[in-house]
């Protein structure tokens, strides 16, 4: 597999790469640049975030499951380029006016989500820093110093690559990563055995603690159209690409439990890279999406090359670990019809934030004249 993207404002083009190589790992043993750390490896500490741009977006996202080739097209920004030159990025210089770092070793993380967050105008700091562990336990300077950098100038080199990424050769449209709905269904067709990854918050923990070697993989972050929430009329279609991160954002108005819980699904590096399709694909009987969508009386859009199928999403989950997903097929998108604010969900855990429920129940309660006339 062939990529080129840009690292800290250079272009990068790497031929014939594998395909479970985990970005950290390229970072820290071929690059040479360990500014970004190794905690845990499985995107709970926040050590290895990293700031990740495309034209739409600025994420922070953790360095230890993001395979390489998800990189295709994009920008990353390490601790070591955040700053302009020779000065510090304004961040770096809150974290020391407020004696933020400790014994050190998560500081480039707390840096890199804070930096992402001053870019994306976030100053719920609370959430935004939630997935990264101090484990000195020095979290209040580190909040005050994400308070003080919160309303400083954006830097310089957002607007440098997001120009150099218009300008990147990414070639043609390779085989294994699609650049569309189309294309994937004619990839499945060819090679129904293909693993899909979408966000990779899972799959890639079978490469870095089972040390599994899935292949081949199809890396689908390119295919814009499968990342898309739009209004039907009676209906919202929810692309299977679209993230846990733009879902939550999406639901604070029209389903704000259900945002409130979505908040508490993950940290903002998982909730950034993972995705509503995905979650749902995997079957996980601990997933949180699964209760409050079918709560919501959701259906999924399943595709086999140009045929396409609705389903409710409850006769989905056949039993545990199988889904009806038939071969060569794909979860394309999931569709909610219309509701208002009676839809309530809860999550209980032994931890209130970034943790499995230990009983995760959803609502939907509709009242006439005092009595419900239709719950479910």
């Amino acid at each position: 597999m062939n990529i080129s993207f840009l690292l800290n404002g250079e272009t990068v083009a790497l031929t014939n790469i594998s395909a479970t190589i985990s970005f950290l790992d390229w970072l820290r043993e071929t690059r040479g640049l360990t500014g970004t750390k190794e905690g845990c490896n499985e995107g709970d500490c926040g050590a290895c975030t990293v700031v990740v741009i495309t034209p739409e977006a600025v994420q922070a996202l953790n360095a230890c499951i993001l395979l390489l080739p998800q990189l295709q097209g994009k920008a990353v920004r390490t601790v070591e380029a955040l700053g302009q030159g020779d000065a510090l990025h304004p961040v770096q210089g809150a974290m020391i006016d407020a004696h933020g770092s400790q014994c050190g070793f998560c500081t480039p993380g707390f840096i890199a989500s804070m930096a992402a967050a001053q870019i994306n105008q976030d100053e719920d700091h609370a959430t935004t820093l939630a997935g990264n562990l101090c484990r000195c336990t020095g979290y209040a300077p580190i909040l005050r110093a994400a308070e003080a950098s919160a309303r400083l100038s954006q830097p310089d080199w957002l607007r440098s690559d997001r120009q150099k990424l218009a300008a990147l050769d990414l070639q043609h449209e390779q085989t294994y990563l699609p650049g569309s709905s189309d294309a994937l269904a004619s990839l499945l067709l060819a090679e129904p055995e293909t693993v899909l990854v979408a966000g990779a918050t899972d799959l890639a923990l079978w490469i870095t603690k089972n040390l599994r070697n899935p292949a081949p993989l199809a890396f689908l972050h390119q295919a814009k159209d499968l990342a898309q929430i739009e209004d039907n009329g009676d209906h919202i279609r929810i692309g299977a690409m679209v993230s846990i991160e733009a879902l939550r954002l999406w639901a604070q108005t029209p389903l704000p439990h259900y945002s409130e819980m979505l908040r508490r699904y993950g940290s903002t590096q998982v909730r950034m890279a993972a995705t509503l399709g995905g979650n749902i694909a995997n079957g996980s009987p601990i997933g949180d999406n699964a209760p409050a969508l079918i709560a919501l009386g959701a259906k999924l859009v399943l595709r086999r090359g140009a045929d396409r199928r609705e389903i409710d999403l409850e006769t989905f989950f056949l039993s545990y670990g199988k889904q009806d997903l038939q071969k060569a097929e794909f979860v394309e998108a999931i569709l909610l019809p219309k509701l208002g604010a009676s839809v309530y969900c809860y999550k209980l855990s032994k931890r209130f934030d970034q943790d499995i429920s230990a009983v995760c129940g959803c609502f939907n309660i509709e009242l006439k004249e005092g009595y419900v006339e239709r719950a479910r």
